[in-house]
């Protein structure tokens, strides 16, 4: 029995045509939301908005952003920029380290607190007796004036010292409020961000 020759050229060019297709068929790579990586000729229609990989002839390329122009990207970017990142992961790395729950941040923000309220409290009580002092002071001073004598030289120099030593203690008082300031603010970015790198609700 022959074979119709048209028949054969007809089966020919459709396996050509088939080989064609496959050869040219596409393979996907994606990454789902657990951070499982996927191969696939198709992409399910949750995944098809997200950044996706094509192989093609052997050569992997981006559908989305290219992996060459990601590393290109990344290769520019700022050092200073970079330097930040590093050290704000470090320290996101420090802060989960340190502590188990939040009970353990209020408790180290209160023994803070307190070692800062002590130093508030002493240069509040300095603060006052130089103030008490230099008052004493300007008292003598105005008594001698009222007599119409001289002011000894001792006296105006105990004014001076006494109006220096006022004068450092407001700055030791300042500087310590400061402090106490500055405490409360960094307890209480560090536990916002614990409640966000713990994935907690923002605290009311």
């Amino acid at each position: 029995m022959m074979i119709d020759s048209r028949l054969l050229v007809g089966a020919a060019a459709l396996c050509a045509a088939m080989i064609s297709v496959n050869a040219e068929a596409k393979l996907y790579k994606w990454v789902d939301k657990n951070g499982q990586t996927h191969y696939g000729e198709t992409i399910p229609p949750e995944y098809a908005n997200r950044d996706t990989q094509v192989l093609e002839k052997s050569r992997l390329q981006d559908r989305k952003d290219g992996f060459d122009v990601k590393q290109q990207e990344e290769s520019k970017v700022d050092p200073e920029i970079a330097k930040a990142a590093k050290e704000a992961k470090r320290k996101d790395e420090a802060l989960l380290n340190t502590y188990s729950n939040e009970k353990e941040i209020d408790l180290s923000r209160q023994r803070n607190l307190l070692q800062v309220e002590a130093r508030v409290n002493s240069y509040s009580t300095m603060l006052i007796s130089a103030q008490e002092r230099l008052a004493d002071l300007h008292k003598e001073r105005d008594e001698i004036t009222s007599r119409g004598r001289p002011i000894p030289p001792s006296l105006t120099e105990d004014i001076s010292e006494a109006m220096a030593l006022v004068a450092k203690r407001q700055k030791e008082l300042s500087v310590s409020q400061k402090e106490m300031e500055g405490v409360k603010m960094r307890y209480d970015a560090e536990k916002k961000r614990y409640r966000e790198l713990k994935g907690l609700e923002p605290a009311k």
